[in-house]
């Protein structure tokens, strides 16, 4: 479920609202690690790290390829739904006021 709604915020911010994307993961992470029993096992790397360590929220070395299957699924599953519910947008346009590429330059060679 961790990497679902973390990839379900990364689609959901990078098309709809582009600048606000770092800090919409920051705050995902955040909330899912303090307010979660599991303190979000989201990332793969994580996983692995976490299974490598001794600490409080560590898991054992022989559980780890199980949460790694689960967090493929969940990208998968993400990825599918999130790409459907926000299509990517045209290529030539722009999104929540951002600049094109080119546009910015194209506007200063006119003054």
């Amino acid at each position: 479920m961790a990497t679902f709604g973390l990839i379900g915020v990364i689609i959901g911010c990078s098309r709809s609202r582009p600048a606000i994307t770092p800090f919409a993961v920051a705050a995902y992470i955040t909330a899912a690690y303090w307010f979660t029993a599991s303190t979000s096992f989201a990332n793969p790397a994580v996983t692995l790290a976490r299974a490598a360590s001794n600490t409080f929220a560590g898991i054992r070395p022989v559980d780890a390829p199980g949460f790694i299957l689960a967090q493929l699924a969940g990208m998968a599953a993400a990825t599918t739904v999130f790409c459907w519910l926000y299509p990517a947008p045209p290529a030539d346009a722009t999104v929540g006021g951002t600049v094109a590429p080119g546009d910015f330059a194209d506007s200063l060679e006119k003054h």
